[in-house]
């Protein structure tokens, strides 16, 4: 069989990888691929844009692709999995209705509100003013719950975080965490100022949810959702998860945060409840749902908010560790048979990946750069590219985030130091990356003695 992956990023290239080590592939086509993916034997680049449909119908068609896998989030939100689908091509990925779960934050509330699953209170506005007085009306409410003394507070310092979010799609720079009132108001007016075009003209304000974030990447063929192995990613810039946000520096799986009895609550709250109602509102939705959760003080799981694609780079440390051939999960979804598959088989390893960027990621930084990975690969350590091409025989770097140095081992320190030992041969100047990865697991145990225990996916809903 020969299959089409679309995207360009470090997701897809895992992908790809992950596809030809079955022996059901041929052939992998990337569209449009990056450096790895023309590197990687049996996969090639096809030159063209993630929302050319008609494009990558055609390329489908001629070449007798098995199926498509659709990575990115915005040619789902404009239709691609519909375009493909009405020419008889099978497609992992949610058509346009099922993929508003990710484009717009608030009709996945109205959607998380109907199947009653546990998520942050939310209001959704389409002015400006309206926004800005919810906002102070949340500071005086927290101010009056706190027993404070109103009368010398400044207005910053009335409210407890909030979080505002452009309704739609905006590159990952559409929400903000404010930790004062006056900092929401910004948000709120630079959203309708029109900085995120049609994404921002409507905002949610969500109350602030306190815990560690969990991701949970589930697959369904639309009456069956079977969970993956849930990850953790570390998004921020800086060391001890500081500074600004980021696509993902870094990330591990499985996260001991999640264990067996966690996840089938989060399949029972979240999974099945959430494709009942997709069904309900008459949505065929087939491929990944990606729930970003926040696991409480309390231990309970909350939806932050829900993706429509794999994770990046969650992806990079979940499908290493996936013995079961993923062309059999992604045919299986497509054709509406995922509950006939066995239990998902899974080695009994850590992951890790650590991110490489662009020296001044994420604000400006340079492109262009040489690389040489060197032997910086091993059967158990693979360089995932998300920012790269091949220029006359040269790597170069093409974007912020530009490689993901994924390893497993039979714990999480021994993952963790083979990526960093990957690291070490790569000659890649000007880079940057984050040297404490995984430091959310010393609270659970010690990393050298932290060894993954085998993972239930839980309850599957037919």
């Amino acid at each position: 069989m020969k299959a089409i992956v679309v995207g360009s990023g470090g997701r897809e290239h895992a992908l790809a990888w992950k596809l030809l080590k079955s022996p059901n592939i041929t052939e992998v086509v990337c569209i449009p691929g990056n450096g790895g993916t023309a590197l990687l034997p049996g996969c090639r680049n096809v030159a063209m844009a993630v929302t050319e449909a008609e494009g990558i119908a055609r390329c489908a068609l001629v070449n007798n692709m098995a199926f498509v896998v659709v990575g990115p989030e915005q040619p789902l939100a404009e239709g691609l999995a519909d375009r493909l689908s009405d020419q008889g091509i099978k497609v992992f990925g949610p058509n346009r209705d099922g993929a508003q779960i990710e484009a717009s934050k608030a009709w996945a509330k109205d959607l998380m509100a109907e199947a009653n699953v546990p998520t942050a209170a939310a209001a959704t506005f389409t002015e400006a003013a309206d926004a800005i007085a919810y906002v102070r009306q949340q500071g005086t409410q927290t101010q009056d719950a706190q027993n404070q003394d109103a009368q010398n507070q400044s207005e910053q310092n009335q409210s407890a975080p909030i979080v505002v979010k452009a309704d739609g799609l905006a590159a990952g720079k559409g929400v903000t965490v404010a930790m004062t009132a006056e900092d929401a108001i910004a948000a709120v007016e630079a959203a309708f100022s029109g900085r995120f075009g049609a994404a921002g003209e409507r905002v949610v304000i969500e109350e602030f949810l306190e815990g560690q974030e969990v991701s949970v990447l589930a697959v369904t063929d639309g009456q069956t959702i079977r969970p993956l192995l849930p990850a953790q990613d570390h998004k921020q810039i800086g060391e001890g998860d500081t500074g600004p946000n980021t696509g993902g520096m870094g990330a591990y799986s499985p996260t001991p945060l999640m264990p067996a009895a966690l996840l089938d609550r989060v399949q029972k709250e979240v999974l099945d409840p959430t494709l009942d109602a997709l069904k309900a509102r008459g949505i065929d939705y087939r491929g990944v749902l990606y729930a970003g959760l926040i696991i409480t003080p309390a231990g309970d799981p909350k939806v932050i908010e829900f993706n429509c694609r794999f994770g990046d780079p969650e992806t990079q440390v979940v499908l290493p560790l996936l013995e079961t051939s993923l062309d059999e999960i992604v045919l299986a979804c497509c054709e509406q048979r995922l509950a006939d598959l066995p239990p998902f088989k899974w080695q009994a390893a850590a992951s890790a990946c650590v991110v490489m960027a662009a020296k001044g990621y994420p604000g400006a930084y340079k492109k262009g750069l040489s690389i040489a990975l060197n032997d910086a690969e091993s059967d158990d350590t693979v360089v995932f590219h998300a920012g790269t091409r091949v220029s006359e025989g040269q790597l170069k770097s093409t974007g912020g985030r530009v490689l993901g140095v994924s390893a497993i081992a039979p714990n999480f320190q021994a993952a963790l130091d083979k990526a960093y030992r990957a690291i070490d041969k790569i000659d890649f100047p000007d880079s940057y990356y984050r040297r404490d990865i995984g430091h959310r697991i010393k609270g659970f145990t010690a990393l050298k003695e932290s060894e993954p225990k085998s993972v239930n996916e839980g309850g599957n809903k037919d």
